[in-house]
């Protein structure tokens, strides 16, 4: 019988959950995200700081956290905070993350995505973990929604045979933030990166991709990237389309909405399709999956209570303890990660250069080289 359990949608937990976590930041995804997994779980988050103070007074009050800094650099002198869960914008994120590699009691640290405002960013956040030794994984939560760990077991399991095609399609209306509005682009760093990071999770990196995207009617700051559309080509003749629709028609202008994100995969042997909950209401919404392969009368339709939003922030940072706790890599590592962001910055150049991208194109074939 095919369980939830038999398709490993829960992750690896660390033996010793309450290891004392530094939060930095107390926005949406640290109130309504980060936090309530992490308690759901039995984590220990013990020490919280923000540049609006206020507001994490009030995150360390609702969530009772016993500790706030009045400084984000406080928070960083605190030598019983070893493990760090850094939840800002872009832009202000590696400079945390290099103070933070100046101080020796720092083991590891869950860098929010984008890693960067770009891929050479994200590679001088990558080198500068290296060099001081710090662990360094990057919160891809799309890696823990359910339906998208389901597949991935389909996937490894062979169930589906070799892979022949598969899209994401997202009819969604994200709410952008207002940091965004000061950096000229919203959804292919902000969400297609969870929809990229996905297509390498379930079938590794591809040799480029083809992007096309333009303007979201109803976002009013001046940016270039609101509707999203790509191709990511493998060598194995494997093709992964992408549509990030943030417009979706007129939905909330007074038309009826179609609202959603679907994924799909077809094998030689098999399909899989998903439904992702976040963008049904409410966002605690679990996600779906309905699968089979040849000789199955009918399609398999497991269940769960668990949702992305939060359930999955209880998994990238279990793998981090995780990884501290084995002494090994992280689940989402930050040397890996980069060929994400790569992937993102090929995007980007695709659509300046209306052509296929490689991936070899922007990290000059020397990602994977770690510290000699």
């Amino acid at each position: 019988m095919i369980t939830p359990e038999s398709l490993n949608i829960h992750p690896e937990l660390p033996t010793q959950k309450d290891i004392p976590i530094g939060i930095i930041g107390s926005g949406f995804i640290v109130n309504d995200c980060h936090l309530p997994a992490y308690r759901k779980v039995g984590f220990n988050p013990a020490g919280i700081a923000s540049r609006n103070q206020e507001k994490a007074q009030q995150v360390a009050k609702q969530h009772s956290i016993d500790t706030v800094f009045h400084s984000i650099d406080a928070l960083l002198e605190d030598a019983s905070l070893q493990v760090l869960d850094i939840a800002v914008p872009p832009n202000a994120q590696l400079e945390i993350i290099l103070k933070a590699c100046k101080k020796n009691h720092i083991r590891g640290i869950l860098a929010q995505k984008p890693l960067g405002m770009d891929y050479p960013e994200a590679l001088k956040a990558v080198q500068a973990c290296e060099e001081a030794g710090i662990v360094l994984s990057v919160n891809q939560n799309m890696r823990y929604d359910q339906s998208v760990r389901a597949a991935k077991t389909l996937l490894d399991s062979d169930q589906l045979g070799t892979p022949v095609i598969a899209n994401i399609d997202m009819r969604g209306i994200p709410h952008w933030m207002p940091w965004q509005a000061d950096l000229g682009w919203v959804t292919l760093r902000i969400m297609s990166i969870h929809h990229l990071d996905c297509f390498r999770y379930w079938f590794g990196d591809p040799v480029g991709i083809f992007c096309s995207v333009r303007s979201d009617p109803r976002t009013s700051f001046t940016h270039t990237d609101g509707i999203c559309t790509y191709i990511l080509e493998y060598a194995n003749g494997l093709r992964c389309i992408g549509l990030d629709d943030t417009w979706t028609g007129p939905a909330r202008e007074g038309c009826p909405g179609d609202v959603r994100i679907h994924w799909r995969m077809e094998g030689l042997n098999g399909l899989a399709m998903g439904d992702i909950g976040w963008c049904k209401d409410p966002y605690t919404s679990p996600s779906s999956i309905r699968f089979a392969s040849k000789g199955d009368t009918e399609f398999h339709q497991p269940s769960w209570s668990e949702s992305w939003f939060p359930d999955a922030f209880s998994g990238t940072m279990a793998q981090l303890l995780v990884a501290l706790e084995k002494n090994e890599k992280p689940a989402i590592d930050g040397r890996d990660n980069l060929m994400t962001m790569a992937l993102v910055e090929a995007a980007y150049k695709s659509v300046a250069s209306k052509r296929l991208v490689t991936l070899d194109e922007i990290t000059g074939n020397t990602f994977r080289e770690g510290p000699h």
